[in-house]
């Protein structure tokens, strides 16, 4: 069962615990670093003088409330330090990919309407292209440095319903959408990680998601709403994974997108299970997926499905239950609609539907930024209309089957593409897969897949096909088979469909 012990905070920020935190136990470890190969501590004490440090140099700078200041940094505690330091400024947290190009960050730049760009120096070149002011932080000296010596400020603490941050959604189907999200919304994100992930004190996080996606932006607030602490790693790396994990201790890891399937075509070790790591918790785990990791690594998996325009995750699943994404969280109800918004029996396929319960209207956000269309879509009757589809269960667990708009109409038949891409990858050659629809030369659409092999293995296309055709039905196979040395990624490590090609031609055709 879900937690619902930790409600008493409902629609409350969370700035107001860094100083409590430090106050109270100011040794505490926030985060571990690694650095040159070497894990380094840092208080919580540490941290929050370094983000008041920081929001003095900004505010000599002149920023103040409400501006918009953009952070263009990697995984570790000067991108905590500088979001809280915003936080105290009353100022608004608008985190920059560091992989974005020239053209994506001046997307962002423009769309949040950001004052002043924070970058690592490895991203000077592509930030000074946007249009706004650019500070860069020295990767040895850090951003204190950087910003030099100013007079200290009375931090402000903002309300709940301020604005803290703007993220923008994945944009693995398109562009990316703004998202805003108060102080109050970061603060449910938080909440719902540590059912998810069912903190324990002393609890330690591996953390190699970047803090520009909600799954890294959540975890920044974690060591101020339970006494754990992270772990944090510039990226995440396949054959590395487990040596940072056994490195610094961590007691729980977070999987998002393919990580786990990516993690299980790693070839086997005989110290697989040889790590402190309790439970993994996340998204997109699929049944399959989920009893190897259990078997091979010796750990528990713990699902969860959510959106960040809802606060990041809405059901979670801590039952042990493979194939579920778990039940709604205490602030959320969830149902499942029909395109006229009337709710589902049990057991049908419809859209997944997020609804706020009473007194918990702050876990839902107000609408995306410089998109009515976009937003008049998504709320609908202080409801949020994932565009997922889902079925519930007589006790109310949530199934998810894939999303609606990505599903492929192949003579007069719906074809979930996850569904697709989650058979192609259990072929043992197979690292992943990407179903998209190509016109058809009779019907709608004809399936072509994008396969990345698993290190070591070959495959040919018609030996793919083969092993899929006793696995799909015949309307589910692909017609054009091509393969790929890698896929373009989202933060989260969703695959960038939009990004691939469309045409009918493929490294294996059917015929």
């Amino acid at each position: 069962m879900t937690d619902t012990t930790h409600t008493s905070w409902a629609g409350s920020g969370f700035l107001h615990l860094l100083g409590q935190n430090a106050s109270e136990n100011p040794e505490r470890i926030y985060a571990s670093e690694l650095v040159n190969g070497v894990w380094q501590d840092h208080t919580i004490g540490a941290v929050q003088a370094r983000a008041l440090t920081i929001a003095a140099g900004l505010s000599a700078r002149g920023v103040g409330r409400g501006d918009r200041v953009g952070l263009m940094l990697g995984t570790h505690v000067d991108t905590s330090a500088a979001a809280f330091a915003l936080g105290l400024l009353g100022a608004v947290w608008v985190p920059v990919g560091l992989r974005q190009v020239a053209s994506g960050v001046t997307y962002t730049v423009t769309e949040a309407d950001v004052t002043l760009l924070i970058v690592e120096e490895e991203a000077e070149e592509v930030a000074r292209t946007a249009g706004c002011d650019v500070l860069v932080r020295p990767q040895d000296a850090g951003l204190c440095a950087a910003l030099g010596e100013a007079p200290a400020i009375t931090p402000v603490l903002p309300e709940a319903e301020d604005l803290c941050m703007i993220l923008f959604t994945s944009g693995t189907t398109g562009r990316p959408k703004a998202v805003p999200l108060t102080h109050a919304m970061l603060r449910y994100s938080a909440e719902s990680a540590a059912i998810s992930s069912q903190a324990e004190p002393g609890a330690i996080y591996y953390t190699w998601e970047p803090f520009h996606h909600i799954g890294g932006a959540q975890v920044v607030v974690l060591p101020l709403i339970r006494d754990v602490q992270l772990a944090l790693t510039a990226k995440f790396t396949a054959s590395g994974f487990w040596d940072q994990v056994r490195a610094c201790g961590a007691t729980r890891i977070h999987h998002l997108g393919g990580v786990l399937q990516m993690l299980l075509k790693q070839p086997a070790r005989p110290d697989d299970k040889e790590h402190q790591v309790a439970i993994a918790w996340g998204g997109g785990c699929d049944t399959e997926t989920w009893k190897a990791s259990e078997a091979r690594f010796g750990l528990r998996i713990t699902e969860g499905y959510g959106m960040t325009e809802a606060s990041s995750l809405s059901t979670v699943n801590v039952e042990g239950l493979p194939g579920y994404v778990g039940r709604a969280l205490p602030w959320f109800e969830v149902s499942i609609r029909d395109r006229d918004g009337r709710v589902l029996a049990t057991g049908e396929r419809g859209e997944i539907v997020v609804t706020p319960r009473p007194d918990c209207e702050t876990a839902l956000f107000k609408g995306y930024m410089n998109s009515v269309e976009a937003t008049r879509e998504a709320l609908r009757d202080g409801r949020l209309h994932t565009g997922d589809m889902g079925s519930l269960d007589a006790e109310g667990r949530l199934k998810f089957h894939g999303r609606m708009k990505d599903t492929i109409r192949v003579r007069g038949e719906n074809v979930s593409a996850w569904e697709v891409e989650h058979v192609v990858e259990q072929h043992d050659a197979v690292a992943a897969c990407a179903a998209i629809p190509v016109e058809a030369e009779i019907g709608e659409a004809d399936i072509k897949i994008y396969v990345q092999s698993a290190p070591g293995q070959t495959l040919t296309g018609a030996a793919l096909f083969d092993w899929l055709a006793g696995k799909l039905a015949p309307h589910q196979l692909p017609q054009f088979i091509t393969f790929v040395q890698e896929f373009e990624r989202t933060p989260s490590q969703r695959i960038m469909k939009h990004k691939l090609d469309a045409t009918r031609a493929g490294d294996w055709t059917r015929h």
